[in-house]
């Protein structure tokens, strides 16, 4: 009888939607389904989302998946889950939640993150993780609960990831993966725990709570009859555990291709910057910021540098123009503005105008990390017109990409974009002149889901190796090189050194300008 199981499924859980995603063993997307996800945010800066919904929601877009393919659970040659990365998911007894996962949203670690951040030890931290320390990640959070909320350290038996409370959920298994392993509580050269980091974190003691590490590429584990009967799927089909949705998002863009690194930017509403690299190669910045997660390629893993806003700054200027013509009556959609970036790009000069996009109320984290940090438009005259702000804006996303790709060390020879930004083609000349590099677009639909997946092809032995799997998966989905225009290089070369120049001489005010202004008193009103 011939096999059947041609197809792998990918589960990616993002924050606001979890998707599963069929795709055949050659790496064709079949079909996809998903289900919303919710969390919660308070005034005190937390922001926590249900385990148990979380698994509900999975379970949710599995079935809708099989609503979508006949005989989806005789045609599974593996699953593969990927998620959110960071996060404290704590499980106790009987595998059951201790309480709401905390989010890599939630803000609540941030005193201690400034406490261990002044402490001698987190820079031996930082050379093991190659990752600077914020209040996204698990052990931040587990520094801050061991202080504050004890009670749910004590009551835990695991401390996991939203991708691995999944996996525990479809096998049993209590499990994490390298590239959460190295760079929250271990070293990205050796991809296991390291008494170093724990120690700097303050959590020796809480060592019992951290899972075994599985290598999804080498390890499988057979999906529980209880979940498969959940999920509408066959007892005992192979689930491999992914990397964190992060890489998994580069591997399926093409961060590596023709057995060559490469680079990869997703700009969203926040710019990530992504280069593959060997461990030998990596160039940790002496700010100390930055992560470095494992690639599932022996040797190789990915420097991340992370710009806090990118589209957000096109949406904020976009939606004033759009605010001031309906002061006249004229009602404009945002989506009707973004149609027109690239026609006020043409209808513009190049010029010298310089925009810095630390537009978020969140400052900056990449490549530096200053939370009062905000931005600024630099050589403003009287004959700048609104096309003209809205080039430097588009230019300014390209600088601070520059900006990133620099803290990692030399600029990439070829980038990569991912993210429905790069359909721009005035932000794709721009991102290209703003590195001197050629770019590339990755037309992969769910690169996330796809990244997992690959994982799942490797192990269960439809590719002997991952960079075979790539050329498959990968490579075709990659879009024409388009080289930067010279002279566009050379200004923005030039536009470059200005933007560094004015971004470290503004720093200072920053902090001034951050000072709450006086109140004024009722009596003071009424004089006035």
């Amino acid at each position: 009888m011939a096999d059947t199981r041609d197809l792998i499924i990918g589960i990616d859980a993002g924050t606001s939607v979890m998707k599963a995603v069929a795709f055949t063993l050659q790496g064709r997307q079949v079909a996809s389904a998903s289900a919303r996800n919710a969390y919660v945010t308070g005034e005190d800066g937390s922001a926590t989302q249900s385990l148990d919904q979380t698994w509900v929601d999975c379970v949710a877009a599995l079935k809708g998946l099989g609503a979508r393919i006949d005989n989806l659970a005789q045609r599974v040659a593996a699953i593969a889950v990927t998620g959110q990365g960071d996060g404290t998911w704590l499980v106790g007894a009987g595998n059951r939640p201790v309480g709401d996962a905390w989010l890599w949203l939630d803000a609540r670690a941030a005193p201690t993150v400034d406490r261990l951040a002044g402490e001698g030890a987190d820079r031996a931290r930082f050379e093991a993780t190659g990752t600077g320390l914020n209040t996204c990640q698990q052990g931040a959070q587990m520094a801050h609960m061991d202080r504050f909320a004890r009670d749910l350290l004590d009551r835990a038996e695991v401390a996991l990831h939203c991708k691995d409370w999944l996996y525990l959920n479809l096998t049993g298994v209590r499990a994490t993966d390298p590239s959460e392993v190295s760079f929250t509580f271990g070293n990205f050269r050796t991809r296991r725990y390291d008494d170093t980091v724990l120690s700097a974190l303050g959590l020796s003691h809480r060592r019992a709570l951290l899972p075994q590490v599985v290598e999804g590429t080498e390890v499988l584990h057979p999906l529980s009859p209880e979940a498969a009967a959940a999920c509408g799927l066959l007892a005992g089909t192979p689930v491999c555990l992914g990397y964190v949705d992060m890489v998994m998002t580069a591997l399926g863009a093409g961060v590596r291709s023709g057995g060559q690194n490469a680079a990869c930017s997703a700009i969203g509403s926040t710019g990530v910057h992504m280069r593959a690299k060997a461990v030998e190669d990596v160039v940790l910045n002496a700010e100390g910021t930055g992560y470095v997660i494992c690639l599932p390629i022996p040797g190789i893993v990915t420097q991340v540098q992370t710009n806090m806003g990118a589209t957000i700054n096109l949406d904020w200027l976009l939606q004033m123009g759009a605010d001031l013509l309906a002061e006249f009556g004229q009602t404009v959609s945002l989506s009707d503005m973004i149609a027109r970036i690239d026609p006020w790009v043409a209808a513009s000069r190049p010029g010298n105008l310089v925009y810095h996009p630390y537009i978020s109320e969140a400052g900056e984290r990449g490549p530096f990390v200053d939370a009062r940090a905000r931005a600024n438009f630099s050589g403003l005259s009287v004959r700048h017109r609104f096309p003209d702000l809205v080039r430097a804006v588009v230019e300014g996303l390209g600088l601070a990409t520059r900006d990133c790709y620099a803290a990692m060390g030399a600029l990439p020879p070829e980038l990569r974009l991912s993210g429905g930004a790069a359909r721009s083609a005035a932000l794709r000349g721009t991102l290209s002149a703003a590195v001197g590099a050629p770019v590339r677009v990755s037309h992969r639909e769910e690169a996330g889901a796809a990244g997992a997946s690959m994982m799942a092809a490797v192990a269960i032995g439809a590719y002997p190796t991952m960079d075979a799997c790539i050329a498959d998966w990968v490579d075709p989905g990659l879009g024409q090189a388009e080289p930067p225009a010279a002279e566009e290089a050379a200004r923005m070369d030039r536009l470059y050194t200005a933007y560094r120049q004015i971004r470290q001489g503004i720093a200072p005010s920053w902090e001034t300008l951050s000072a709450r202004p006086a109140t004024t008193t009722e009596d003071e009103r009424s004089v006035a």
